[in-house]
């Protein structure tokens, strides 16, 4: 009986420590950002597109990089979700759960999950090259939808998976087909649909390497989905590789605002879960 009681004591003072390990290196990593990104913001920074020479300590701002990064969020997450949700409801609406099928979808959307950014900007890039297109915004959405495709679909799977099947042979039951048995699920995935996007535009707006091939980069506001877009990640990289000191605390400033773009965007979700949660059975 001791025994365990030490085993227990030890388990959880390896759990603190660990807990407490994660919330120091945020801590840490908040503190040097504010540190020295905050002084350096101003509302030339986020009011203004870069002048002459920004990148080595010219005047301007980073707006084309902060439109261009919520153009590529916006329309990516929007044909992300065209594509997942459907393909979502045929594995768990038309397929059995046990069906080999579906079996092998799941298993070739986690390969996909883990595959790195970087090689579905290779990828989209040597497809670009192929068709004769340049860097464009176009670009840019399309790989990053095809990066969140699997975030998607694995996230809203996992949570229609979790639904009792006796709440869809009841609806079987009352003469509902397949079509209008999507209705009762949808609801019940519904927070699974808000953290999917959240997560997937959590790493939609932070890829760096991907737009880098395909998005380009540019002093400009894209206008069409032809012309190239510059995004906050590759923003940040571009300053902090400068060697002037001044030019890598805007960096930290567009890595301050970045932060307070996911957080907007990670506490809108929450809402929306909670509120999504209540029709769950």
């Amino acid at each position: 009986m001791k025994f365990k009681f030490i085993e227990e004591k030890i388990a959880k003072s390896v759990m603190i420590f660990f807990a407490l390990l994660v919330v120091g290196f945020v801590v840490n990593i908040i503190y040097t950002i504010l540190r020295r990104g905050l002084p350096a913001l101003n509302w030339d920074m986020i009011s203004k597109i870069p002048e002459g020479g920004y990148y080595n300590g010219g005047g301007g701002g980073i707006l084309n990089a902060i439109m261009g990064s919520l153009y590529i969020v916006l329309g990516s997450t929007f044909l992300g979700l065209l594509v997942s949700i459907p393909i979502v409801f045929y594995l768990n609406v038309f397929l059995n759960k046990d069906s080999k099928l579906a079996y092998i979808a799941r298993l070739a959307f986690d390969i996909m999950f883990g595959i790195p950014s970087i090689v579905y900007g290779a990828f989209a890039f040597t497809i670009m090259i192929y068709l004769g297109m340049h860097t464009s915004l176009g670009g840019g959405i399309l790989v990053i939808t095809l990066l969140i495709i699997p975030i998607f679909i694995r996230s809203m799977d996992e949570v229609a998976l979790q639904l009792p099947k006796d709440l869809l042979d009841a609806t079987y039951a009352l003469g509902a087909t397949k079509l209008e048995t999507i209705k009762v699920v949808l609801r019940q995935i519904a927070p699974g649909i808000a953290t999917a996007t959240l997560l997937s535009v959590g790493r939609a707006i932070g890829d760096a390497a991907g737009v880098m091939f395909t998005a380009g980069f540019t002093d400009s506001i894209p206008t069409s989905l032809s012309q190239p877009a510059a995004t906050l990640p590759l923003s940040v990289f571009f300053q902090l590789s400068s060697p002037n000191a001044d030019v890598q605390d805007r960096a930290y400033s567009a890595a301050l605002i970045l932060i307070f773009i996911v957080l907007v965007i990670s506490v809108t979700g929450r809402v929306i879960t909670t509120h999504f949660s209540k029709n769950k059975i």
